[in-house]
């Protein structure tokens, strides 16, 4: 077996006509490209499996992030998430050169970047929480951004101020509707949700669900005694994540309910063995949040 298919090639660069330099002597391509970094100016950018507009989604980027770029073709741009490693295609007009260094990511839901400092003024382009922003001016009640236009000062918060509890900022999104590969407000998958709520508490994730189990916390002793899961403890399944409310109530985006959406554990258990997913494959302890 060669190593290029030892490597993952949802978080490694590299095709057979072309990989990332970094990657040289580990996989084998054509050509090897050292990348560009650019700056995502959308308010979410899809990252699809193939350069074309119904190629399947795998995830997305958000306002502010950076994509690493190693292949700029035919309105498309092939590379890597820097936030999560993840790689595939964008549409090249939703990435600006030379990024800036953020000041602030989005604390809110959601909220708008308007072209004046006043709520009445259009267009406003959305922008979901996690979303990263460079503050170079403030008039009254906004924020004004490099990139620009004015954003709700208190829908900000300076880079390295986090929430303190992951399980609240999931229980933001309740409600909101469930979108394979999605990772904003607008619509978001089980593993984004995981992933959207650790980020703004200030943990870094990766994005799909076998990812997550694999490197996130400590699992608990087999076989899982039920009765002793916490508030935080991330239950998977093949396939699946939600997050514990308390001892009892799981949150997670899921295609039952087409929602994220609260729900007994017991109950949903139940219903996820009868389907695809299966039974529970193990509990994760994130052992080093704050109580």
């Amino acid at each position: 077996m060669s190593r290029s298919r030892a490597l993952d090639r949802r978080l490694n660069p590299y095709r057979e006509d072309l990989a990332a330099a970094h990657l040289r002597g580990e996989v084998n391509a054509d050509r090897f490209e050292e990348g560009r970094d650019m700056q995502v100016v959308a308010g979410q950018l899809s990252l699809l499996r193939e350069p074309r507009p119904d190629a399947p989604m795998d995830t997305q980027l958000l306002f502010g992030e950076v994509f690493r770029v190693y292949e700029d073709k035919s309105g498309w741009a092939w590379g890597q998430s820097a936030q999560d490693d993840y790689v595939g295609y964008v549409a090249r007009e939703g990435l600006a050169p030379k990024p800036s260094k953020p000041t602030h990511s989005v604390a809110a839901l959601r909220t708008f970047i308007y072209p004046e400092p006043d709520l009445k003024t259009r267009p406003a382009t959305p922008v979901s929480m996690n979303g990263l922003v460079t503050v170079i001016a403030a008039k009254g009640d906004y924020s004004r951004i490099d990139r620009g236009g004015w954003i709700f000062t208190q829908h900000l918060s300076p880079v390295g101020a986090h929430a303190r509890d992951f399980v609240s900022v999931a229980q933001e999104f309740l409600g909101v509707p469930y979108l394979w590969g999605g990772r904003d407000s607008l619509g978001l998958d089980c593993s984004g949700l995981v992933q959207m709520s650790l980020e703004r508490a200030g943990i870094s994730s990766l994005r799909d669900t076998d990812m997550q189990e694999a490197t996130l916390g400590e699992a608990l002793p087999a076989p899982i005694d039920f009765t002793t899961l916490k508030r935080g403890d991330l239950v998977f399944w093949k396939g699946h994540v939600g997050i514990m409310r308390d001892d009892q109530w799981l949150i997670h985006a899921n295609a039952h309910h087409m929602r994220v959406a609260e729900e007994r554990l017991d109950i949903a258990m139940s219903r996820i063995a009868r389907g695809e997913h299966g039974h529970v494959t193990s509990i994760k302890r994130l052992t080093s949040l704050r109580s």
